[in-house]
């Protein structure tokens, strides 16, 4: 008798996801995850390609962040206007403020191969280009477009960035361009620091690609070369900074995602998060994933209104930040904090050193008001 076989588990991560394409990962949605490891919940909307924004918005919660067209609209002009004739502005980058003696380069396009622009046929004339490149045979070669791929969470991510270069001192550098300005020398250091993160992505990716076909990674800059417009004009300014701390908190965060089809394999066979069902099949099914809310999670992920609810609902200790939270081990409501504190309840034998720092700190605040 032929045994039992569980179900695939892609095949269960597209039968939660329902009908709709999937929405692919993002080098922004990565660091997104990888901002909150512990959250089951967005590991497997991620992973399933779910349109988190619609889903927020069928259970009764629009999304109240993302770019406004006019954004799209410019950053889309300004990535035009860097790539026009076969990047010519880039390669006055290099040659003008980093220095770098170049007067000119082949552009190879890896928006399609042959005509077609499936992301595994670009992943591998990326990683033929690579060798290409690394081997000495063709150093003047920027790739736009390249795709790359990642494991997030026990799935393989492909990712895009805006173009590779082997250009600046015989390394390849990941190129990122981005609509926000640089006035005197100076963009907004929480707009770069957010490109960083993304462009660190692309890196790791990067590496596992050299990784796999056996290539130095020596020759990978640690590096990237950030374009964005100078001062109010839309002339492209260029800079190199340097993300050896964001790869090394991206590597630790990327270990600690759990599995989503592990994650996904625990929920019930009715959970269903397709946006065409109706809103209690999919607030059923959300509140079977276990989320990990805190008010950070307001800045980039689509569902944390709805997160933020539900941490209120039970009076998570989360929904105070993750401060709150590691100082409470084992005590999941505020509401049983301050039971215990009003001495209403007895803390258990897990809850009982939280306990006594929570009295602790009720006696150093009433020594403070006088009241003791």
């Amino acid at each position: 008798m032929p045994s039992q076989q569980s179900e695939p588990p892609d095949d269960r991560l597209a039968r939660l996801r329902g009908p709709q394409p999937p929405q692919p990962y993002t080098a922004r949605k990565i660091t997104a995850l990888t901002a909150n490891p512990a959250c089951a919940r967005r590991a497997v909307l991620d992973a399933a390609g779910v349109d988190k924004a619609l889903l927020a918005q069928q259970v009764g919660y629009e999304p109240r962040f993302g770019q406004s067209p006019f954004a799209l609209a410019r950053e889309q002009a300004f990535h035009g206007l860097v790539k026009w004739g076969s990047y010519a502005e880039l390669i006055r980058l290099l040659r003008e403020q980093l220095s770098v003696p170049v007067a000119e380069a082949h552009v190879t396009d890896l928006n399609e191969v042959g005509g077609n622009t499936a992301l595994h046929l670009r992943e591998r004339e990326t990683r033929r280009l690579i060798a290409h490149v690394a081997s000495g045979q063709d150093v003047r070669l920027i790739l736009d477009r390249p795709v790359l791929t990642l494991e997030v969470a026990g799935q393989t991510a492909y990712l895009e960035p805006d173009a590779l270069t082997h250009r600046i001192e015989g390394k390849f550098h990941v190129v990122l361009i981005r609509s926000f300005a640089a006035i005197d020398g100076q963009a907004n250091p929480t707009a770069v620091a957010e490109a960083a993160k993304q462009a660190a992505v692309y890196v790791l990716a990067l590496y596992r690609a050299f990784e796999t076909a056996s290539l130095p990674t020596e020759q990978i800059s640690h590096e990237f070369l950030l374009v964005c417009p100078k001062d109010f004009s839309n002339r492209p300014y260029g800079r190199l900074i340097d993300l050896r701390q964001e790869l090394d908190a991206l590597q630790f965060q990327l270990s600690r995602l759990r599995r989503a089809e592990d994650l996904a394999a625990q929920l019930p066979e009715t959970a269903t998060l397709d946006t065409t069902r109706s809103m209690d099949e999919l607030s059923s099914s959300i509140e079977a994933l276990e989320a990990s809310y805190t008010p950070s999670c307001l800045s980039f992920c689509e569902m944390a209104r709805y997160c933020r609810d539900e941490a209120d609902g039970c009076a998570s200790p989360a929904r105070l930040g993750s401060g709150v939270r590691n100082d409470l081990p084992g005590i999941d409501s505020t509401r049983i904090a301050l039971d215990y504190l009003d001495g209403v309840a007895a803390p258990g034998e897990a809850e009982t050193e939280a306990a006594d720092l929570l009295r602790a700190a009720a006696r150093l605040r009433r020594l403070r008001q006088g009241a003791a």
